[in-house]
C-alpha cells in the first residue's frame, strides 16, 4: 500500500464517529474502502488513489465505553479541494460498520499548507535577524550608545527607595508610574524622569521628591490607575493626567503607545470632569442688566443641539439584542439601503488585526460588545467604515472623520428620545405670547344684582335728623 509523502499533502479530512456498539479500527477502515468502492466512480476510487499515492495512510483513533465506540478518523490527500470535499462528502454515507449501525460526520477540511507558510514566516525572521547581526561594526557601535542612553539605570530615591529614572532629581518636571516594571519600560523609550509611587500606599517622601517640580501622572488603564490618583490627589499637587490604553499596563504597553498617551495628557480637573471654560468680562457699556433677564428665562426656552437620527442609527440599535450584549463578539456589517447585515462573528481580542486586513470600503460598520479603542476607529476610518459601536465609549476617544463612534446604551437612548419628541407635537406659541397671555387680567365675575342694591333711604328722613342733631348741640350749649 502506498504512503503519500508529508510534502505532497494538501488537505486533511477529520471525521468524527460513533457506533452502536463495539467496532475495533480494521473494521472502519474495511467500511471505509468497502462502501465507498463505486460511489465516486473510478477516478475517486479510495484503493486506487492510495495505490497512486494521491490519498495517504488512514488514520482511526477509537474509544469503547458502556458498549459504544466513538473516535475520529484522519484522511490526508493531495487532490484538488474540490475532489477532497467529494470524497469527505462519501465518507458520510457510510451507515453501519461491522454488526453496528453508524454516524460519521466530517468536521473539518484542513489546508496543511498554511503551517507551511507559517514556517515560511518564522524562517524570514530568523534569516532577518541573522541579517540584523551583520551589521557594519561602526552602526553597531552607534546602536550601542543609542541603547545605553534609551535604558539608562534604575535609581533609587528617598528613604523608602522608590525607583525611577536616572533624570529624576535634575528635571523640572516627574512623570509618577505605579511600580519599578512601569519605570523600565519608559526608560527603554527614552523617558529618564519617571518615578514609582511604590504601589496603591503612597508614601510620604514622595511629597519631597516631588517638591518644586511640576507632576505628572501616568496611570493604568484599569480600576487600580484611578485609586492611585486618588490617593496621589491628597499628597501632591497634580498637574496632567495621561492613561494607558484601555485595559492595559503601562508596563506592558508599545513605545509608540507611550509616546502617543503622553503627548494626549490633559490636566487633572479636566480629567475628573471639573474643567470648566474661563470666564469672559463684559465689555464696558454693556447693560449688565441683560443677566437679569437671562435668568428670568426659562431653561426650557433655550436651543439645544439635537442629534439626527438617521435609518441607518435606527437599523443599528435593532441589531444589539439581548443576546448579543455580554456575547463577547463583534461583527462586520455590510449596509444594503438604511440596513445592516452581520457577516459573521469574531473574537472580539482579534477584532483589531482584522480590521487591518480589511479592504476600502468592503464592510461600512462595526458592532462589538466591548469598550471602542483608538485604533479601532483609527483604522475604521482608514477603510471606509461609517459607523462603529460598541458597549463602553471612552472618554477621551478623537473623533475621526466620517466614523461615527457610539454607545449602543447612548444610541438607544437618543432614538427614544427622539421617539417621544416626535410623538408629542409642541405647541408654536412664542414664549413672549405666553407672557402677555398670563399678565392678562381675568375678567371679574358678575355679582348677583340683588345683593349689590342698596338700601334706600328718603331725603325727607335725612332732613329730620340733621334738625335732631342741630337742636341736641343747642341745648347741650345752653345747659354749659
Amino acid at each position: 500500500m502506498a504512503k503519500i509523502g508529508v510534502a505532497a499533502i494538501k488537505y486533511m479530512v477529520r471525521a468524527k464517529i460513533s457506533t452502536t456498539g463495539v467496532v475495533e479500527r480494521p473494521d472502519v477502515i474495511g467500511a471505509v474502502f468497502g462502501q465507498t468502492e463505486g460511489l465516486l466512480g473510478e477516478d475517486l476510487d479510495l484503493r486506487e488513489l492510495q495505490k497512486n499515492g494521491r490519498i495517504g495512510r488512514i488514520e482511526v483513533e477509537l474509544e469503547t465505553k458502556d458498549g459504544k465506540t466513538e473516535g475520529k478518523i484522519e484522511i490526508p490527500t493531495s487532490l484538488s479541494k474540490e475532489d477532497t470535499a467529494l470524497i469527505a462528502a462519501g465518507l458520510e454515507t457510510i451507515e453501519r460498520i461491522g454488526p453496528s449501525n453508524s454516524t460519521i460526520s466530517v468536521e473539518a477540511i484542513e489546508d496543511v499548507r498554511s503551517s507551511k507558510r507559517d514556517y515560511v514566516v518564522d524562517r524570514a525572521q530568523a534569516l532577518l535577524e541573522k541579517l540584523g547581526a551583520g551589521v557594519p561594526e561602526s552602526q553597531e557601535l552607534s546602536s550601542r550608545v543609542r541603547t545605553a542612553i534609551k535604558t539608562g539605570e534604575i535609581k533609587d530615591y528617598g528613604p523608602d527607595k522608590l525607583s525611577g529614572g536616572p533624570d529624576v532629581e535634575n528635571a523640572s518636571e516627574i512623570i509618577l508610574v505605579e511600580g519599578r516594571a512601569d519605570v523600565l519600560n519608559l526608560l527603554k523609550g527614552g523617558i529618564g524622569n519617571c518615578l514609582s509611587t511604590g504601589g496603591t500606599k503612597v508614601p510620604e517622601s514622595l511629597k519631597d521628591l516631588c517638591k518644586g517640580k511640576k507632576v505628572s501622572v501616568f496611570l493604568d488603564g484599569d480600576r487600580g490607575g484611578i485609586l492611585i490618583l486618588k490617593a496621589l490627589t491628597n499628597l501632591i499637587d497634580i498637574v496632567n493626567v495621561a492613561v494607558a490604553p484601555n485595559g492595559t499596563e503601562v508596563e506592558e504597553i508599545t513605545q509608540k503607545e507611550i509616546l502617543k498617551a503622553l503627548r494626549s495628557q490633559v490636566p487633572l480637573d479636566v480629567f475628573l470632569g471639573k474643567g470648566r471654560s474661563p470666564r469672559r468680562e463684559a465689555p464696558k457699556g454693556r447693560d449688565l442688566r441683560r443677566g437679569d433677564r437671562r435668568r428670568d428665562r426659562r431653561r426650557d426656552d433655550r436651543p439645544r443641539p439635537q442629534i439626527e437620527i438617521t435609518p441607518e442609527m435606527e437599523a443599528l440599535n435593532k441589531l444589539v439584542t439581548e443576546d448579543f450584549r455580554g456575547s463577547g463578539d463583534a461583527f462586520l456589517l455590510k449596509k444594503t439601503g438604511s440596513k445592516f447585515k452581520k457577516a459573521g462573528s469574531i473574537p472580539k481580542g482579534d477584532l483589531k488585526e482584522v480590521i487591518k486586513n480589511l479592504s476600502e470600503d468592503q464592510y461600512q460598520g462595526i458592532l462589538v460588545d466591548g469598550p471602542l479603542e483608538q485604533t479601532m476607529v483609527t483604522e475604521a476610518s482608514d477603510r471606509g467604515i461609517n459607523f462603529i459601536i460598541g458597549s463602553i465609549k471612552p472618554r477621551f476617544l478623537k473623533k475621526r472623520p466620517g466614523v461615527l463612534a457610539m454607545d449602543y446604551t447612548f444610541l438607544r437612548h437618543i432614538i427614544e428620545k427622539n421617539k417621544e419628541r416626535s410623538g408629542s407635537p409642541k405647541s408654536s406659541e412664542t414664549p413672549k405670547a405666553k407672557a402677555e397671555r398670563k399678565t392678562l387680567k381675568p375678567k371679574p365675575v358678575a355679582k348677583d344684582k340683588k345683593a349689590e342694591k342698596k338700601p334706600v333711604v328718603k331725603k325727607s328722613a335725612v332732613k329730620k335728623e340733621k334738625g335732631v342733631k342741630k337742636s341736641a348741640s343747642k341745648s347741650k350749649s345752653k345747659t354749659a
